[in-house]
């Protein structure tokens, strides 16, 4: 039903080298692995850092969490290529899910490549390894396949900035400037204005109610920044897919609830709310606004209801 280039080529570099994020975090950092639960990579960081510091929530709002988020910052990490200033490693349910580095990572860390960079918004991506280069900002993320999908390399980790006092909106209710049918004229330069950074990109054709999508990343949604793929069909928007994550799915599920009631639909795959406008999805997470043409449409002909 959507598309997302970089996504989609990261995911096929996932399932293509699936060994290649472990060798990447084990070369570099003592033999890390994701999937590593706190103690182990703090025992194992310990020996090139000179210093960690822990930080436990309880009431995660990382995506990929789903009752406990932990966040080891480490400074000054000795690598064989040179030291990194700062590492956060990122804890979903006491497994290590997501590393974001800075001062100097993005030199160290694009050293010793196989391949070569390919180039995404202002990001440098290499997809084997699924590490992603912010160089003009020094910021540099190593990924998970699950990490990908909700586009993760966009959001920078406050603790890594040392700010342990952050708190997301975690409202789960439309934001109201997504005006659904209202035209790309009057809604670019105010997603523009919402968005940490957007991109702009034709569509393939493969779906028949749009032409053109704009790629805001950074609003917050749902207790997190997202990235939302807004999509205009003959010029209007109709259609925003707002990215999220498997372990967040109880939360988002509770927020809509909240603010449209109980779903008038639900399958496998999807539950439905708020007269076939909003939609969950659980098979790839997302949630899914609609005019209600586009909704009942898609009741008609892909729900068979």
């Amino acid at each position: 039903m959507k598309n997302n280039l970089l996504v989609t080529l990261l995911l096929i570099c996932t399932l293509l080298f699936p060994s290649t994020i472990l060798s990447q975090a084990e070369a570099i950092f003592n033999k890390v692995s994701f999937g590593d639960s706190v103690d182990v990579v703090q025992e194992k960081i310990s020996i090139i850092s000179e210093e960690l510091i822990k930080y436990t929530n309880e009431n995660p709002s990382f995506p990929l969490a789903k009752n406990q988020e932990d966040h080891l910052v480490c400074t000054n990490v000795t690598t064989k290529y040179g030291n990194i200033g700062k590492i956060v490693f990122t804890f979903s349910d006491n497994a290590l899910s997501y590393i974001e580095a800075t001062g100097n990572a993005a030199t160290v860390l694009a050293k010793d490549r196989s391949e070569e960079a390919r180039e995404y918004m202002h990001f440098h991506a290499y997809f084997d390894d699924l590490v992603i280069i912010d160089k003009a900002n020094d910021r540099t993320w190593i990924l998970t396949k699950e990490s990908v999908h909700p586009n993760l390399f966009a959001w920078e980790n406050p603790y890594l900035k040392g700010n342990t006092s952050h708190k997301y909106n975690p409202s789960g209710k439309i934001p109201n400037f997504l005006q659904m049918g209202a035209s790309i004229e009057k809604l670019e330069p105010l997603l523009k204005s919402k968005s940490k950074f957007m991109g702009k990109m034709e569509l393939d054709g493969s779906d028949p109610n749009a032409q053109l999508q704009l790629d805001c990343f950074g609003i917050e949604y749902a207790g997190f920044p997202r990235k939302m793929e807004a999509r205009f069909g003959d010029g209007k928007l109709n259609v925003v897919w707002i990215l999220t994550a498997k372990g967040e799915e109880d939360r988002v599920r509770k927020e809509l609830v909240k603010h449209y009631g109980n779903p008038i639909f639900a399958n496998e795959d999807w539950e439905i709310f708020n007269d076939w406008q909003v939609g969950l999805r659980k098979d790839k997470p997302e949630v899914l606004l609609m005019t209600k043409e586009v909704g009942y449409g898609y009741k008609k002909d892909y729900f068979k209801q």
